[in-house]
């Protein structure tokens, strides 16, 4: 599939992830949680459902899919870009208050989910194609 083909579907399901996470963060935040553990169980929430539909349907191929493997190495670039996600907000709201958050957020997210997009087209739904090893035939002459 073509890299704008996979950018318009990847973004489609990011807009239902985002608006899912945001809409978690912000509620938590708004019920006096701290800004940490609110962007933590946000993002969890909206993982979730973009790790099932990108895997099943925005990066599905022959040569993609969801198991174990792929759900180790989401897992991992989940961990990562929710620490980078989560120290830029931390920043905001230090500096702003929950008006700055609530703007900041979007911002901070589309950095990390384009870092994500990149890392889940080349790395995360790929599946290795299985070796094809020729064996020699004996020559019969």
């Amino acid at each position: 599939m073509t890299l704008i083909k996979h950018a318009s579907k990847y973004t489609l399901v990011g807009i239902l992830e985002w608006a899912v996470d945001y809409l978690v963060t912000l509620a938590l935040r708004a019920w006096l949680m701290p800004i940490e553990p609110a962007n933590v169980i946000g993002r969890m929430v909206g993982a979730g459902l973009g790790f099932w539909i990108n895997g099943t349907h925005t990066f599905a191929s022959e040569n993609s899919g969801i198991g174990r493997r792929q759900f180790a190495r989401y897992a991992v670039m989940w961990i990562l870009t929710t620490i980078l996600d989560t120290w830029l907000l931390r920043i905001v709201d230090q500096q702003s208050d929950f008006h700055g958050v609530a703007i900041g957020k979007p911002f901070v997210d589309f950095l990390c989910g384009t870092i994500g997009f990149f890392l889940s087209r080349h790395w995360i739904y790929k599946h290795k194609p299985p070796r094809i090893i020729e064996t020699a035939t004996p020559d019969t002459d």
